[in-house]
């Protein structure tokens, strides 16, 4: 790959930020303020690094006040840091056909002669599309992807390799896949006889991903029994979360490794479940709630704020019984001194 040059202007135009410094300074690389060398562009985001920045070679730096720049070198100044390097970063990576070498459909590519493919779209050895499927303009598609009968995937999506999207799932616009996403998986749901056999119920329903969701690498999301699980706009999902059947994820959700979400369950809006989370089947989480990790949701969160433990409780209400928790011990020894000098002698 060729290696880009952008300068300090053509960095301030595109985040929209003021310059202190060399203007034509030209940068090739991004990086954090340790590692940074003097082509790179690097960020502070915290005013506790400011002496890391100091010491820092980056060639640019982005900051949140003029105040922050010291002489020698050259600055970018932007209320948002953090989001204005994460632009820079983004400008940087290759446009999306540029991800592989492979350009267009690949000649190994299996597509279905009912199913139609949209302009600019780039499908990658050994992918297989099965018969009505529809994908939009400007997806980019990686090697080894199965997309099962009747899918839709919509525009500027990028599946990455080794993904399988089971038949007549949703796929919105703009949604991100890690390699080895399962999207449509049967959900776990058996009925058991007086003999103590287990028997599959059909899992009819689809998976639907709202725009501009983002699913990390080896997550499942199974399909619905009879409807839709639903993934609302804007989520995001890390690697390896188990989502089931039914369920509702609500819009602007993050959920970290490892979490598990029951059948049939449902969050709100701006949701945030950390790692390592088990959530029940048939309960509800509402809007603006924070779940700590190895957290257990067993009953429904009906009012915003911080939970944690399990099962679940206010933050302020568990941190104060994990205080008395921790005096137990103590407690215990102190009765058992007590119950010793009250025996008779």
């Amino acid at each position: 790959m060729h290696k880009k040059y952008f300068t300090v202007t053509e960095l301030a135009d595109m985040t929209k930020s003021e310059i202190i410094g060399d203007q034509d300074y030209l940068i090739s690389n991004v990086s954090d303020l340790q590692s940074a060398d003097t082509e790179d562009v690097s960020f502070l985001s915290n005013p506790r690094y400011e002496k890391a920045m100091k010491n820092s070679k980056a060639g640019v730096i982005f900051i949140a006040s003029s105040n922050l720049a010291s002489e020698g070198k050259t600055f970018l100044v932007n209320s948002d840091p953090t989001r204005a390097f994460q632009v820079v970063l983004e400008a940087f990576h290759e446009a999306t056909h540029m991800l592989t070498g492979f350009s267009g459909v690949h000649p190994t590519a299996v597509i279905h002669e009912k199913s139609t493919v949209g302009e600019n779209v780039n499908i990658g050895p050994h992918v297989v599309i099965d018969q009505d499927c529809r994908i939009g303009d400007n997806t980019f598609i990686g090697a080894g992807t199965y997309i099962g009968a009747g899918v839709s995937v919509g525009e500027n999506c990028l599946i990455h390799p080794n993904v399988t999207i089971r038949e007549l799932c949703i796929i919105g616009n703009k949604v991100v896949i890690h390699p080895g996403v399962v999207i449509g998986s049967c959900g776990f749901g058996f009925t058991t006889d007086e003999q103590g056999k287990h028997h599959k119920l059909c899992q009819m329903g689809i998976v639907t991903i709202e725009d501009e969701v983002e699913i990390g690498a080896n997550t499942t999301i199974d399909r619905s029994r009879f409807k839709s699980t639903i993934i609302a706009k804007g989520s995001k999902i890390d690697n390896l979360v188990q989502i089931g059947h039914g369920v509702q994820v609500g819009e602007d959700n993050i959920i970290v490794s490892q979490t598990g979400i029951a059948g049939s369950s449902t969050t709100g809006k701006n949701v945030i479940i950390g790692g390592q989370v088990g959530i029940a089947g048939h309960i509800s989480i509402n809007s603006n709630v924070a779940i700590a990790a190895k957290s257990g949701v067993s009953k429904s969160i009906n009012e915003p704020g911080n939970y944690r433990g399990i099962p679940v409780l206010p933050i302020e209400e568990y941190n104060r019984k994990y205080v008395h928790f921790k005096k137990v011990d103590k407690l215990f020894k102190r009765m058992e001194r007590l119950e010793s000098e009250l025996q008779p002698k």
